[in-house]
């Protein structure tokens, strides 16, 4: 058979490793692997009667091509946000812009055309790696009867039905790394840092990473927060420690008591808009209050750039090889997944049947603004 690949959405460490097990394991099978570019918009813009448009929509994929990629972060394959399913009309591709429809202005739904473009590459099965977005379009596919595996990814940790996606292992060791980092400016000048870190719904990156940093405070998505009440807190923090600083997390996805998320830009295909910022405002708001001087830094893509770490590589790994299993066995419509620690696979549908959220009142002091770990037994390795 032929098995098509691609990731979308946010590139994560882990995904080229994720790409290359799933050619070796599927060539040393018998089988052929067709790369698909930029995610699902290697199967929007992709002209069949227009050869220019192959080389930039597909790639064939071999155990020469991919001998080396498990090295570096990223993907080589690239990645969109496209959604085919709802493409904006300057989305839209210039030869599917037919006479009719060039004046429309509304939402169009791509998805016979992606049908017939996997038809015409002759892809048997399909293995999408991405986030709850990405693999909601896959689900889309399955529902139109194509056979799909899911390969859920996001550093954010956040696609529910699984314990881990890849990604966060690495983003979170990379976050711990940079704050210890910080603490030497932050520390020589007597100040208070605020780290800013990607999470858009799910607080999880900025929970584990203060936990395991020992920063002062941390603030999630899942909470709003009183600035004024975090000021007094970390001046009690900063005026008890002997070098005489505070170091407080808090998600892109936070927000103030009484707030909005900070969101900016146009949506994309699938309805988000761009965060970021909160952690400025923050900053802005505590130098006022306290009259402290802030040192604000954004972590955002340095969280997930470079090569993965050995967790993330074991998972991409073996999330691969679950997955061409799958397919070669004849089970479709699933996702992969870790649960309680064991590997395993559940209805794709599951992605978006449910949102996965910090257990506040399991994990997290939302009156003092910090994780709140007692009991682990029984819970899984992140705390999940």
């Amino acid at each position: 058979m032929k098995i098509g690949v691609l990731t979308g959405g946010g590139d994560v460490p882990g995904l080229n490793p994720t790409i290359k097990a799933v050619v070796d394991r599927a060539v040393d099978e018998g089988h052929e692997v067709m790369g698909i570019r930029r995610g699902w918009w290697g199967l929007l813009n992709l002209n069949p009667e227009d050869p220019s448009t192959y080389e930039e929509c597909y790639i064939r994929l071999d155990k020469n091509k991919v001998r080396t990629i498990d090295r570096t972060g990223g993907t080589f394959l690239h990645t969109s946000r496209t959604n085919p399913a709802k493409v904006k009309p300057k989305d839209v591709p210039e030869f599917l812009n037919d006479p009719e429809h060039r004046d429309d202005k509304s939402i169009r739904d791509f998805t016979p055309h992606v049908l017939k473009n996997l038809e015409f590459l002759g892809i048997d099965r399909l293995i999408p790696i991405g986030g709850d977005d990405t693999l909601s379009f896959g689900e889309r596919l399955h529902s139109e009867g194509f056979p799909v595996v899911a390969i859920p990814k996001t550093m954010d940790n956040d696609v529910y039905g699984t314990d881990y996606c890849i990604g966060f292992s690495t983003a979170v060791t990379r976050s711990v790394q940079f704050i210890h980092q910080l603490r030497t400016s932050t520390g020589s000048h007597e100040r208070i840092a605020v780290v800013e870190l990607f999470g858009r719904n799910s607080g999880e990156t900025s929970l584990i990473s203060s936990y395991l940093a020992s920063v002062d405070r941390a603030l999630i998505s899942e909470v709003p927060f009183d600035v004024e009440k975090l000021a007094k807190l970390l001046m009690k923090d900063k005026k008890s420690n002997p070098s005489n600083y505070a170091m407080v997390t808090i998600s892109e996805g936070a927000h103030f008591a009484g707030g909005q998320v900070v969101e900016y830009g146009e949506a994309d295909a699938y309805g988000h808009k761009k965060l970021g910022g909160i952690g400025q405002l923050t900053g802005e708001a505590l130098k006022k209050l306290t009259g402290e001087d802030i040192i604000y830094q954004q972590l955002s893509y340095l969280m997930r750039s470079g090569a993965p770490d050995a967790l993330d590589l074991m998972v991409a790994v073996n999330y691969a090889n679950l997955a061409v299993s799958l397919l070669t066995s004849g089970v479709s419509g699933r996702m992969v997944a870790l649960r309680d620690g064991t590997y395993t696979h559940i209805p794709m549908s599951t992605v978006t049947s449910g949102l996965k959220r910090v257990d506040v009142s399991e994990l997290y002091d939302a009156n003092e603004y910090r994780p709140k770990v007692r009991h682990v037994l029984g819970k899984p390795m992140f705390l999940y």
